[in-house]
């Protein structure tokens, strides 16, 4: 290998370069002014943008082999190998750029067929304001956020919430939450986002109106951590305790409620709490509902009090409050702090990894659905800036501003939107107690003024922690509070002082990054920015000018400002992007100028404060010539000072938490609709006693609901009722009868009423499910009817002496319609009173077995539409389903023979149902979601029966949800209900699995349904627990003991 000596120079320049060149020129001029320089062409188009930590170590390696010919060889390896990275550069740039071409085509033609639907173009009265332009109160205005901005509006606008007592929810599951000493910086999950959601709670807990605030989050009860996470409840105390003392009561207040959830002893990233949501959302609602009972008996008139909304934070709790919302029918709020989307083209930007690999540590897929789903149920998304509605939510499926804008403007004319649904943006900035705040006006030469009364208290022990750092600590302090995380740039910012030598020798740079025992026990990513900052103290030699205490409370964040402030310093967020910057509003708060990166919500906050200068992160030299102009320019910093101290009151609790409430206020109320404020509340009349209503359905026809011969007919609450269908007379006395009956019947008018099994304790409670030991849930998704009831029988021969004994009740769960389950029945000698519900249409309707079950075995629950119907498109989305269909066609085949068709016989009001004539042709369930979500159509579409069946359902629906719904709706208690499935089955099978309910899956049953779950965007492994304790799996092929065997291992039977 002689004559490669020359690669060695190439290493050496590749790896001194570093991973980034600021402001270099590019090849082509260097080329053009005959400067070429074919090392710095192989760092700039090779290198940059990869990490080169292993391959430095490997070059020290290789330059140390003492052998010529061995050096050079592999020296010559890494050439090849720096090459084949770069190769996968390219290559990974290509495929994302082919990506962002596709996605625009979609969005565009989504667009297009949405405003086509929709029949008319803008109008210049629909135009209205970009959403660019929406402030806090959805008004146009670029240079201002307009807030409260006197004491008088404040006080008017609280004598307007006098009276009210309202409940609100808020949600964040992740890290380490609890009201005092927060560890913040602990880990990556216990962050800003925690100390927002607490004072959030804290504060709107003290608001006029609000009686009860309840922040919902993880019980941790594992050994690493401190013993209060275990805490079930924390009460968080006021900070003026004084205020809205008339609003007290036995229950208000605000507090942290800590959920069960996941593993017990285990404090786990968030990146692996996706299996166990739904344990979360199960038990969030009995505490919720227990609540609402509690709350209603002190200030309800016995009558529940349900929130008035459900605020989720981040993409989890925002898949958990969309569960919530949907099973409790009260409107939700998001707020995602961080998006998915945008992580996931940061990372794909800055590493080598590919999708598969990012989603493999970060789960990120999962996450985008998730704040995909929150889209699809939200009524409002609260951001923090406009950057982050325009460059990071209209990455998204479920929005787009210019359509927001047109189905904005409809629903203020109202006019219809055919179907078409999208979440409201407001900008609501978070907001900050500043009460307790004085900012220190003296210096470290000159102290700050006292008295003999209020004497000069000591140095708090922060300051001397950090001062011991500095060989001249009075010089001013640069002061950047951040967790050691790439993205917050922190070698950047050592770099720029490092090389700057006028700042060097008119300042100090404080660096708070968290807390650490050592640098072995950190993460990884976190240990490798903390190492880098320490090489570059050394190699600037910036001892005893450079602070970076290991360790400091939250209680001492304030002393660190203060300090900062006593030195005339700066406050420094030089993040790559930054959400908000909540740091930047603390900083001001205390007299601190800033200087912080140009992009995201810093933009916002300098536009209002004024109070210092904006930077580019990647520009080295734009943060040292920043933090040199306000260090070195008094007047400049006592300005900026000035400007922040009188502008701050613009970002106070109070008034976030003013415009929050008035936000909630403008919802349409929405709660379970068996507790309306319309109903009687006392007896019921004679006339339409319980007794006439039972007898009413039993006696007269169903026809006006539902039909048994087609279910078009028969499930809406909501059309007109034919007349083809009996008189006006007729059909009121059945609707009043099924009301009447769907609002509860009392026990003595059940006893009395006409019922063919005498068994008093039969006609104590209806339905049957009410009295149930426990309830076996049949969710087995199999490909034929004939297995389908093979294994129906194996279940019910399993329950052996207990389905006798009626201990033991049970649901069917399917995809099949209610005439095919009624076929199904007959065909298998079954009876309808076998069962005491079922869940058809894959979860759109719900019946129970009726009293007569000769002649009208099932009772359709109309509340249950009412619970599901947010949402739904309806027959705007109808016709956009059979356009797609038809643009569906096998063009292999000689007359282009329909992939899929539309099924009238099978659809429902609340079910859009297609066959699917060729299953393996048709787009993976995801397309078709990102499909109608581009067009603002919000539903659940699912394929059953081994992908021979499409069926579209509510948003607000499911399989699952029904479950839930039988929890809220009576009361049945979820840890007492078996779900069985099969080894596969329906698109919604992963919902079927995890919470508090028990699981049996059915081994070999319905294992070839596993191609309906081809193309993901995540697998199921990453949703699914199959680890915990209540999911057992069958033997191949099992028998009916072989299923009674699995109750017993759950505890469902004894032994």
């Amino acid at each position: 290998m002689a004559g490669n000596d020359w690669i060695n120079s190439y290493l050496e320049a590749i790896l001194d370069v570093g991973p980034g060149l600021d402001d270099v020129k590019s090849s082509l001029l260097l080329r053009e002014r005959g400067h070429f320089s074919p090392t710095r062409y192989f760092v700039e188009e090779v290198i940059t943008g990869f990490d080169e930590t292993d391959l430095h170590r490997s070059w020290v390696k290789a330059s140390a082999t003492r052998s010529p010919q061995e050096r050079n060889t592999r020296l010559e390896n890494m050439c090849w190998r720096i090459w084949n990275l770069a190769r996968q550069k390219k290559q990974l740039e290509g495929e994302e750029l082919q990506r962002k071409a596709k996605r625009r085509m979609e969005r565009e033609r989504g667009r297009r067929e949405a405003t086509a639907d929709m029949s008319e173009d803008l109008s210049e009265g629909e135009k209205g304001d970009a959403v660019s332009d929406v402030s806090v109160h959805g008004e146009s205005s670029r240079g201002r956020l307009p807030r409260i901005n006197s004491s008088d509006a404040m006080e008017i606008w609280t004598s307007q919430q006098k009276g009210k007592k309202t409940y609100i929810v808020l949600v964040s599951i992740h890290g380490l939450i609890r009201g005092e000493n927060m560890e913040l910086g602990r880990d990556s999950d216990t962050g800003g986002q925690v100390k927002y959601v607490v004072e959030l709670a804290r504060a709107l807990g003290s608001m006029p109106g609000v009686y009860r605030v309840d922040l919902l989050t993880r019980q941790v009860s594992s050994p690493d951590v401190d013993w209060t996470y275990a805490e079930p409840i924390e009460m968080l105390s006021p900070r003026n305790a004084d205020d809205f003392s008339d609003e007290m009561g036995e229950s208000s207040g605000a507090y942290i409620i800590r959920i069960p959830f996941g593993p017990r002893d285990k404090y786990i990233p968030k990146e692996l709490l996706w299996p166990h949501i739904p344990e979360f959302v199960d038990g969030a609602l009995t505490h919720i509902i227990q609540m609402s009972k509690a709350l209603g008996e002190q200030i309800g008139g016995g009558k529940p009090v349900w929130p008035v909304a459900i605020h989720g934070h981040y993409a989890d709790a925002g898949d958990s409050v969309a569960l919530l919302s949907g099973a409790l029918n009260v409107p939700m709020l998001f707020t995602g702090h961080s998006l998915g989307r945008d992580k996931l083209e940061q990372l794909l930007k800055q590493s080598h990894s590919s999708r598969d690999e990012i989603n493999s540590t970060y789960k990120i897929m999962r996450r985008i659905e998730a704040e995909e789903l929150s889209l699809d149920a939200s009524e409002i998304v609260i951001t923090s800036t406009r950057q982050e509605i325009e460059e990071q939510w209209r990455l998204y499926d479920g929005f787009d501003p210019i359509l927001e804008r047109k189905i904005r403007a409809r629903i203020k004319r109202n006019v219809s939107c055919y179907g078409r649904f999208m979440p409201r943006m407001v900008i609501i900035p978070p907001g900050m107690e500043f009460h307790h705040i004085v900012p220190l006006d003296g210096d470290m030469d000159g102290e700050t003024e006292s008295n003999e009364d209020h004497p000069t208290s000591p140095d708090p022990p922060i300051w001397t922690e950090i001062m011991r750092f500095f060989t001249n600590p009075r010089k001013p302090m640069i002061l950047a509070l951040a967790r050691p995380d790439p993205k917050k740039n922190i070698t950047t910012l050592v770099k720029a002082f490092g090389e700057c030598r006028p700042l060097r020798e008119l300042a100090n740079l404080t660096l708070i990054m968290g807390n650490r025992e050592g640098i072995d026990e950190m993460s990884g990513t976190n240990s490798s920015v903390l190492l880098s900052v320490l090489k570059l103290i050394d190699k600037y030699d910036l001892y005893g000018q450079v602070a970076y205490p290991k360790h400091h409370k939250q209680s001492d964040v304030p002393d660190i400002y203060r300090l900062a402030a006593k030195t005339k310093g700066v406050f420094i967020n030089p993040a790559f992007i930054e959400p908000f910057g909540l740091t930047l509003i603390e900083a001001t708060a205390y007299g601190l100028p800033i200087v912080a990166t140009k992009n995201g919500g810093p933009v916002d906050i300098h536009r209002v404060l004024d109070n210092g200068l904006l930077i580019d992160p990647h520009d080295q030299q734009s943060i040292a010539d920043a933090l040199l102009k306000l260090v070195a320019d008094k007047h400049l910093w006592s300005r900026c000072r000035q400007n922040g101290l009188k502008n701050i009151h613009l970002f106070s609790w109070p008034e976030h938490c003013k415009t929050y409430l008035s936000k909630i206020g403008s919802f349409k109320p929405r709660h379970p609709q068996w507790q309306r404020n319309d109903d009687d509340g006392g007896e019921t009349s004679e006339s339409d006693s319980p007794g006439d209503s039972l007898r009413d359905i039993q006696d007269i026809s169903l026809n006006l609901r539902f039909s048994m011969d087609g279910e078009k007919s028969g499930t809406s609450g909501n059309d007109n009722i034919s007349e083809s269908e009996g008189g006006s007379a007729d059909s009121s006395k059945i609707e009043n009868a099924v009301l009447a009956w769907s609002k509860g019947i009392s026990k003595e008018t059940r006893r009395s009423g006409s019922m063919e099994k005498p068994d008093q304790n039969t006609s104590a409670k209806f339905p049957a499910l009410r009295r149930r030991k426990h309830l076996f849930v049949i969710a087995v998704d199999c490909d034929s009817s004939t297995d389908l009831l093979e294994t129906t029988k194996k279940i019910l021969e399993a329950a052996g002496k207990e389905r006798s004994d009626g201990s033991v009740g049970f649901i069917l769960s399917t995809s099949l319609t209610i005439s095919e389950i009624r076929s199904f029945l007959i065909a298998g000698g079954l009876s309808p009173n076998d069962f005491d519900a079922f869940i058809c249409n894959s979860g759109s309707d719900l019946y129970y077995s009726s009293l007569n079950s000769e002649d009208r075995p099932f009772v359709v629950d109309f509340y249950y539409h009412s619970h599901i119907e947010y949402r739904w498109g309806g027959e705007g989305l109808r016709k956009t389903l059979v356009r797609w269909a038809t643009s569906l066609s096998d063009k292999k085949t000689e007359n282009e023979e329909q992939i899929v068709s539309a099924s009238e016989q099978l659809s429902t009001d609340y079910c859009y149902a297609f066959k699917v004539q060729k299953p393996g042709k048709v787009p993976p369930v995801k397309e078709l979601r990102k499909l109608l979500r581009i067009q603002a159509l919000r539903c659940h579409p699912i394929y059953s029966q081994n992908g021979s069946r499409l069926n579209v359902i509510p948003v607000m629906a499911s399989r699952a949800q029904a479950l839930r719904y039988l929890y809220v709706r009576w009361g049945v208690d979820l840890s007492k209900m078996v779900v069985i499935v099969g080894e596969c089955g329906d698109t919604d099978y992963e919902e079927l699995l995890g919470g508090v309910h028990k699981s049996v899956i059915l081994k070999g049953v319905c294992s070839s349904a596993i191609n309906q779950h081809a193309n993901r965007s995540y697998p199921l492994v990453d949703v699914i627990p199959l680890d915990s304790p209540n999911i057992v799996q069958t033997a191949e092929n099992c028998s009916s003991n072989d299923i009674r065997s699995s109750m017993e291992k759950l505890g469902v039977f004894k032994n």
